[in-house]
């Protein structure tokens, strides 16, 4: 709905600045003066709208680019706070994994004391004593 808006106010502006153009070029034209000052005149306005276009053209880039700075200021930001939660949440990760390992360790540590508690326990009563 907006670009439709946006379209019919460039046609309606378009058309306006156009209407004007050929409004003045006729009020030139018909004017009571002779060719050579008509000429000039034409000449003389031609120019500025040239530098007038040239102008604006220029505020455009200006324009265009403290945008484009803009948005390259905030993807670096964006990225390098991206970057913080990734080695952030790997940091984490990393301790959690170390947890777990030594968590895993210390039970295979009991599970094995307790191996060696019951088979020498089961050799002790069955007399084997192994050397």
């Amino acid at each position: 709905m907006s670009e439709n808006t946006s379209n019919d106010l460039g046609a309606f502006l378009a058309g306006f600045v156009i209407g004007g153009l050929v409004g003045a070029a006729t009020a030139i034209i018909l004017a009571p003066q002779s060719g050579q000052e008509t000429r000039a005149q034409i000449a003389a306005r031609s120019e500025q709208f040239i530098h007038a276009g040239e102008e604006q053209v220029q505020q455009y880039r200006d324009t265009a680019a403290t945008f484009t700075h803009q948005y390259v200021d905030r993807a670096n930001e964006m990225m390098s706070q991206t970057r913080q939660q990734v080695e952030s949440a790997t940091g984490r990760v990393q301790e959690q994994a170390r947890i777990v390992l030594d968590r895993g360790k210390s039970t295979d540590s009991a599970d094995n004391s307790a191996d060696v508690e019951k088979s020498t326990g089961a050799d002790e009563a069955t007399g084997d004593g192994a050397v």
